[in-house]
């Protein structure tokens, strides 16, 4: 089967679903207005964490035109066994700003606080109802001049279904990522060089993502 046949398939799946579940599409979208508002309120927080202006992530440059993208989990209920490498999700920080979780009440999300450390410490992030956990992202990291650490993560299946939403945050596309002014200094000088977020995320993808043209079906 080629991409572009799994996609119209997927495209087909997606039309059902929204027969199927009147007002979903409404719904969602303003799950994701509000999770943005709450994610500007947060990114409002780490201005003020890092001595900078409360607004200073509000400009069009930066969140005024953020990168937002909203994604629904299911993990089917499956046993990890973490001493032979089987997770629900394998352990990763994500490349952006932040990412807001909302989880239902099945615990399984688990963190390592110093992703540095040997042997590595996890612990369960238990689930709060009507709270969103927030994960700190590689970029945020960079931003910060390290400062802010991204958040280690992993998922833990115990046998039971969990379901979660991820809601990745993001700055626009031509926003440039440079050491915060406030994070560098003469003893903390700049530890990487500025980037636009295109070409940052871009390369994140390309690294961590497989090359689609190895699915492209041959030529007859």
């Amino acid at each position: 089967m080629s991409i572009w046949t799994l996609k119209t398939k997927c495209t087909e799946i997606s039309r059902r679903a929204l027969d199927l579940l009147p007002g979903w599409r409404d719904t969602m979208e303003e799950f994701h207005r509000q999770a943005l508002e709450v994610a500007k309120a947060v990114a409002r927080l780490i201005a003020l964490a890092l001595d900078l202006d409360v607004h200073f992530f509000d400009t069009q440059e930066m969140l005024g035109e953020a990168i937002a993208t909203l994604r629904l989990l299911h993990y089917d209920g499956q046993i990890s066994d973490p001493a032979n490498g089987i997770f629900g999700a394998g352990a990763h920080s994500d490349f952006g700003l932040i990412t807001l979780l909302a989880t239902d009440e099945v615990i399984g999300l688990q963190i390592c606080k110093d992703k540095d450390a040997k042997p590595q410490v996890w612990e369960y992030v238990s689930p709060k109802k009507g709270a969103f956990i927030v994960n700190l992202g590689d970029m945020l990291e960079r931003w910060s001049n390290c400062i802010f650490k991204s958040t280690l993560h992993r998922v833990v299946g115990n046998g039971q279904d969990r379901y979660s939403i991820a809601y990745f945050v993001e700055p626009s596309h031509d926003c440039l990522v440079e050491c915060l002014p406030t994070c560098k200094s003469e003893e903390n000088p700049p530890k990487f060089p500025p980037i636009l977020c295109h070409t940052y995320l871009s390369q994140r993808y390309h690294d961590t993502h497989a090359d689609l043209n190895v699915y492209k079906e041959p030529k007859k």
